[in-house]
């Protein structure tokens, strides 16, 4: 695959991973704070703990049924088209989300952010592409290393752009919260033409597309015809628990103990950005030539729960810090190392689908725990952390127990092995 082509996809996950580190601080600000009048100024803070959960919630379950179809279309239109689709779909999110801040229309907000979660497709059909354009399986898992590359600079950017555009301190007053989502809207226009003019499909044998309404529950159910991918995603449903628990509270915990604002939870998610950038950048493969992908998935559940253990007991707010750098630094490595897994578990015609079933359990994981996380927050702070303690505890449990199988003892080899 072309170095411009690898760049263009990179771009596409920058953008599409962009909205989620720039949202999370400003949809926390806009719920939690009662100055900003998106919710009457009354509300309880119980409440509140539940409609951030909601918002989220909303998003990300859209995002699951509407992942599984965007990413069979991609084996059936192109990953080129499908690519398109999903940002078309961005912009019209972003546009209703800058007119819901201007209208201070809860309702509006949450129908913006179900749009862009229908069309929030993007990450699993640029893997699917990537796995298209590699060689073997060290180019694979470098590949996916760059994956995760883009995710990260778009949690990166996503919290510079939000501080950085949302403080008067900083713009006086051109800043505003629209500010940040006008230039998300630039950015990803910019994605859509170099998509048009510098990405070409490596796939070209296409699969006829039906459209089954029931879909997304074949795509899952699908699954037990695979009992590797069904080893490999009973730890992954536990590893999504902890993982989701910690990412979408982070912020919001922050807020409600030691008073973070827009910036404060800006700068916890370029934290979490830039241990995801650095890792899964320069270690990815390096760590899985000098270790079994197994062990690397035993080490990050195990700083997983003495992180999470750390950050609830940090007496003050920068202290948070060094606990949310170890568990996304360790997480940079181990997700690439589990997609190279479930890529590695099937054949190369069916890239598109496991991708799809990847984003399919992160997707529905998130969205459960925003709804339900939204209400254990509102009754203990600590409960969305003590989550994923027990979760990282569970996931290595299982995985000894499950994994233990000679067909998954070949996957979970040293790379080069």
């Amino acid at each position: 695959m072309p170095v411009v082509a690898k760049i263009t996809l990179l771009f596409v996950v920058f953008v599409d991973l962009l909205g989620q580190g720039l949202v999370f601080p400003i949809i926390n600000n806009l719920i939690m704070n009662p100055d900003t009048a998106l919710l009457p100024a009354a509300t309880s803070e119980a409440t509140r703990h539940f409609d951030y959960g909601l918002i989220i919630g909303v998003f990300f379950l859209c995002w699951f049924f509407g992942a599984p179809y965007i990413s069979k279309l991609s084996d059936s239109i192109g990953r080129k088209n499908a690519i398109l689709i999903c940002l078309v779909g961005a912009l019209a999110g972003y546009a209703l989300t800058i007119a819901a801040l201007y209208m201070k229309s809860f309702t509006l907000l949450i129908v913006g952010r179900a749009i862009t979660g229908l069309t929030a497709g993007n990450q699993p059909i640029a893997q699917a592409a990537m796995i298209d354009g590699s060689v073997d399986e060290e180019d694979r898992n470098r590949n996916m290393g760059y994956i995760i590359t883009g995710v990260s600079f778009g949690l990166v950017g996503g919290p510079l752009i939000g501080g950085f555009l949302s403080d008067p301190v900083i713009l006086g007053s051109y800043a505003s919260l629209q500010m940040p989502f006008y230039a998300c809207f630039v950015l990803v226009a910019i994605a859509i033409v170099l998509v048009l003019f510098f990405f070409k499909d490596e796939k070209q044998d296409l699969a006829p597309f039906v459209f089954k309404p029931s879909e997304i529950f074949e795509l899952l159910w699908r699954i037990k015809n695979y009992p590797v991918v069904v080893r490999l995603s009973v730890v992954f449903l536990f590893f999504h628990i902890a993982n989701l628990s910690f990412y979408i509270f982070v912020d919001n915990y922050l807020t409600s103990r030691f008073g973070y604002g827009t910036l404060g939870g800006s700068m916890i998610m370029l934290t979490i950005g830039v241990a995801l950038a650095f890792s899964s950048t320069f270690l990815v493969v390096p760590v899985q030539k000098r270790l079994t992908k197994e062990a690397i998935l035993s080490v990050t559940f195990v700083v997983w729960a003495i992180s999470a253990a750390a950050f609830v007991a940090a007496p003050h707010p920068i202290l948070t810090f060094v606990p949310v750098f170890c568990f996304y630094f360790v997480f940079g490595i181990a997700y690439p190392t589990f997609l190279g897994l479930y890529s590695a578990a099937v054949t190369d015609e069916e890239q598109g689908w496991i991708m799809g079933v990847t984003i399919a359990v992160f997707t529905l994981v998130a969205g459960v725990i925003s709804l339900l996380g939204g209400r254990l927050i509102a009754i203990d702070l600590d409960l969305p952390f003590f989550t994923v303690m027990a979760a990282s505890i569970i996931a290595l449990i299982v995985m000894f127990i499950v994994w233990n199988r000679p067909e998954i003892k070949s996957l979970t080899r040293k790379s080069g092995a």
